[in-house]
């Protein structure tokens, strides 16, 4: 019964289209899972067709090697957005917007 399901979904007309909004947010979702981004990533996407591009605002955190953090995260962006959107990914542009430093919490002993 799944294969007769499967094969009658694969014959419904119609077309998915993912707007770049929701493929900005995803990415940006996407680029906070690298190591050494911190959380205000901001990303804007242009859609064409079967094609997304991206430019990516991203904080990354001090001292991490920021070339290091970029590349990672521009290679993660270009599995993940499209494994999740069914796009493909024709080019990642990155803007370092901010460099934070981890802040230690200090503690006091009584």
């Amino acid at each position: 019964m799944t294969a007769a399901v499967e094969a009658a979904a694969a014959e419904l007309p119609g077309v998915t289209t993912v707007g770049r909004r929701a493929v900005g947010r995803i990415a940006a979702q996407a680029a906070r899972e690298v190591a050494g981004v911190d959380p205000d990533v901001q990303v804007d996407a242009r859609v064409s067709g079967a094609l997304t591009a991206l430019d990516v605002r991203l904080p990354v955190r001090y001292p991490l090697p920021v070339a290091r953090v970029s590349e990672a995260c521009r290679e993660h962006l270009v599995r993940r957005t499209a494994e999740l959107t069914g796009l493909a990914v024709s080019r990642v542009d990155i803007v370092v917007s901010a460099l934070n430093a981890e802040v230690a919490v200090a503690t006091r002993i009584p």
